[in-house]
């Protein structure tokens, strides 16, 4: 018989709908994030850090890491590292591991084959300090680079520290050496809504989280209600921020409605009677209606955890 509840799966990778960028060398944005609503803060040790605060970024997030050991409830705290292929990566683990941040975001990734040797990193940092090995999980962007897009189908697996996989059109149309990643009418070019499906598809394929990316315009809110809502209607889980004010934005829609969580709750009751097809309101729903119904029913579970 079809239950109420959503299954293990399910819980478990509606976790975060929303991540918002802090610079690491920011005391007054440090300060800030953590009272704007967002599901986890990605404290920046890359592109927001020049190389000359880099140092400074490092002991800075290290010491708000610290003051924030005991947290409980969101956010969470992670970190974005500088890319594995610089030698500025190893010195940003061995800063900030001792403040046992969330998750680590690691950018400009080739393959799976980085997230692999993230993960032996994190093995002998973890042991080093204290903390329990395996407790630092891993969100890649993993379309960021030409190489990158064609090994986006082959993350499962390859380290439990996966937590998700996000994607970016910034830095791969810098990459590509393109002059903008839009066409005439403002919309991603096809080369970037296809590193957008493929890190939906290869989420999936690996079990973990589609985590969209960052809506670069910061003035306009009905975009970034737009593409978030366009985002969960594919099958993204969460959305990054660069602006504290398109957290809530985000965060509404990645939350379901009442309106959702009425219809889902009527779906999975009609199917309690055990069949595998079922008539509501002159349609017919089998068994992938019943499955997203149990989504939606874990995402507005986690929202009513996290108290929104």
């Amino acid at each position: 018989m079809p239950s109420l509840r959503p299954d293990a799966q399910e819980t478990r990778m509606i976790i975060q709908r929303s991540f918002l960028f802090v610079p690491g060398d920011s005391e007054r944005k440090l300060a800030k994030g953590e009272s704007v609503g967002a599901d986890a803060l990605i404290l920046d040790l890359e592109d927001s850090v020049p190389a000359s605060r880099l140092e400074i970024a490092r002991s800075m997030v290290l010491d708000y890491l610290a003051s924030h050991r005991a947290r409980e409830r969101a956010p969470q705290l992670w970190v974005r590292i500088n890319p594995l292929a610089t030698p500025r990566a190893l010195p940003d683990l061995a800063a900030i591991v001792a403040g046992a941040p969330d998750g680590i975001l690691l950018p400009k990734v080739a393959s799976s084959a980085d997230v692999v040797l993230l993960d032996h990193y994190l093995d002998a940092l973890e042991t080093r300090e204290g903390i329990a090995r395996g407790s630092i999980r891993i969100l890649p962007v993993i379309t960021e680079t030409a190489a990158g897009m064609f090994t986006t189908g082959g993350y499962a697996g390859c380290s439990p520290r996966l937590f998700g996989l996000t994607w970016g059109a910034e830095d791969l149309s810098a990459a590509l050496g393109a002059s903008t990643n839009r066409d005439e009418s403002g919309e991603l070019e096809f080369t970037y809504r296809m590193a957008r499906s493929l890190c939906l598809l290869g989420a999936v394929a690996a079990g973990v989280e589609p985590i969209d990316t960052t809506s670069t315009d910061i003035r306009n809110m009905d975009s970034v209600r737009r593409e978030s809502e366009a985002a969960r209607r594919a099958g993204f889980t969460g959305k990054i921020a660069i602006h504290p004010d398109q957290v809530p934005v985000i965060n509404e829609a990645f939350t379901p409605s009442a309106e959702e969580i009425t219809y889902a709750t009527r779906v999975v009751e009609a199917f309690a009677a055990g069949a595998g097809t079922i008539a509501l309101d002159g349609k017919m729903l089998d068994m992938p209606h019943l499955k997203q119904a149990r989504r939606v029913l874990a995402m507005a579970d986690a929202a009513r955890k996290r108290g929104a």
